[in-house]
């Protein structure tokens, strides 16, 4: 076995076809976008998105849980600054946040360029009061930032002797809202269609979703269906502003 590395598909330009190993099993997956938890720095800017793709507008539509955490943030900001947009501010106060969630300082962030004291006052305040009013979680739900996060929710799909299909619908924070089965096919192969993947993302208002299934026959690499099934939800995805991340094969 190789050491895990992404490949180019052949069938998709765009999406990277990569193998992992969990344990004793194979797992493949074809990621065709980056994960929430993922750098976001090649978003656009605020000018370049479609007015309904902004972050208020979003959460007028869809409400807050739909955007990413840059989003988030460029939602509470507002604007940026003279040479640079609202997206990139929000992008390095986000970078500033995560290298220590536990300690958000007013000085660090007033520091980042284009931040500044009010920008660095909205965000402390939003903090504080979210720290006042909001109780933990009694279970914190599952936040995936790369495939191996969502395996052990999914492990169980390599001792079925049919093959089943399923959705695992996410958050615009990356946090699993629910895992569906959608098929469960023949010995070797399930039908899919795109609409019975994205009837339960879009009533569960997802802001994205990944697909996985199993391939009783134990092969580990993806079937021509596997490929063109992908390019299905991917198309049907960017229709409907739910992102497809990763088609996940367990064997």
């Amino acid at each position: 076995m190789p050491n895990p590395a992404p490949l180019k598909s052949m069938f998709f330009p765009g999406p990277l076809l990569i193998f992992i190993r969990q344990g004793s099993r194979t797992v493949w997956h074809i990621q065709t976008r980056d994960y929430p938890g993922m750098s976001e720095g090649t978003m656009k800017k605020l000018k370049d998105l479609d007015t309904h793709d902004r972050p208020r507008e979003k959460i007028a539509r869809n409400g807050p849980a739909a955007l990413s955490d840059q989003e988030l943030i460029a939602a509470i900001i507002g604007s940026g600054t003279r040479g640079k947009d609202v997206l990139e501010c929000a992008r390095d106060i986000l970078e500033e946040i995560r290298r220590d969630p536990g300690e958000i300082r007013y000085d660090r962030l007033s520091g980042i360029k284009g931040v500044g004291p009010v920008k660095a006052s909205q965000i402390g305040a939003c903090f504080e009061l979210s720290r006042r009013y909001l109780k933990p979680a009694a279970e914190s739900p599952i936040r995936v930032l790369t495939p191996g996060d969502l395996y052990p929710e999914l492990s169980w799909l390599a001792a079925k002797r049919q093959e089943h299909f399923v959705s695992v619908t996410l958050n615009g924070a990356g946090e699993v809202i629910a895992q569906r089965t959608i098929t469960v096919g023949l010995l070797n192969h399930s039908l899919v269609h795109p609409r019975e993947v994205y009837a339960d993302a879009i009533a569960d208002r997802a802001a994205s979703l990944i697909c996985a299934h199993n391939h009783p026959s134990g092969s580990t690499e993806p079937s021509p269906q596997d490929i063109e099934i992908t390019r299905q939800l991917v198309h049907a995805g960017e229709i409907l502003g739910i992102r497809l991340l990763d088609l996940i094969i367990v064997c």
